[in-house]
């Protein structure tokens, strides 16, 4: 699986500690977004909303992992976007639970706020639980089919109410589209 970790500027600090917990799981991790405090250009969780959803409507990454320090204003923002599924994790059995009952395709976590002693053993249970398990296969036995079914029924709500990307793309505000397309560290797409 192709993972696009992008941290934005209140959580940039928290960034190294989210690669290592990834670290022997087996994935492919794109390093996208802010890698330290300070760094220029600083993106705030619009921006790495607006990043997360471009990523995965182009199919560059398979899933995503934000956040901010609160893990809400990453979770709103990204959520505003066609075909992005988000969970809000705070510990393990959220990613568990994630995984199998919403299927879904991104993560937020709260970076700063209850991020504190062994923080980062946390992501690393978090991550480990996250990906032991078959995405949307329904928890527990006997709600497999009617979770299946409402997982089904949120994408198709999702296509629904939501205009193609490419037309939110040139419908967003020029600064937020400049960006996040110009960032150093977003994967381009092959010519």
């Amino acid at each position: 699986m192709r993972i696009a970790v992008i941290n934005e500027t209140s959580a940039a600090d928290k960034n190294g500690a989210i690669i290592a917990a990834l670290e022997g799981l087996g994935h492919e991790v794109l390093n996208c977004g802010m890698h330290a405090k300070g760094e220029l250009p600083e993106l705030q969780y619009i921006h790495t909303g607006y990043m997360t959803a471009l990523l995965l409507n182009r199919g560059t990454v398979d899933f995503a992992i934000g956040g901010c320090g609160t893990g809400q204003g990453f979770l709103n923002s990204v959520m505003q976007y066609p075909g992005v599924f988000c969970g809000l994790l705070r510990e393990p059995l959220d990613g568990w639970l994630f995984t199998q009952i919403n299927g879904g395709n991104c993560i937020s976590l709260a970076l700063n706020q209850g991020f504190g002693w062994a923080g980062e053993q946390n992501l690393r249970f978090m991550f480990e639980r996250l990906f032991s398990v078959e995405s949307g296969c329904g928890f527990p036995a006997e709600r497999k089919v009617p979770q299946q079914a409402s997982r089904q029924l949120l994408a198709d709500i999702s296509r629904l109410t939501h205009c193609p990307f490419d037309e939110i793309r040139l419908r967003l505000p020029e600064e937020v589209v400049r960006t996040v397309e110009e960032y150093p560290r977003l994967p381009r797409q092959p010519e």
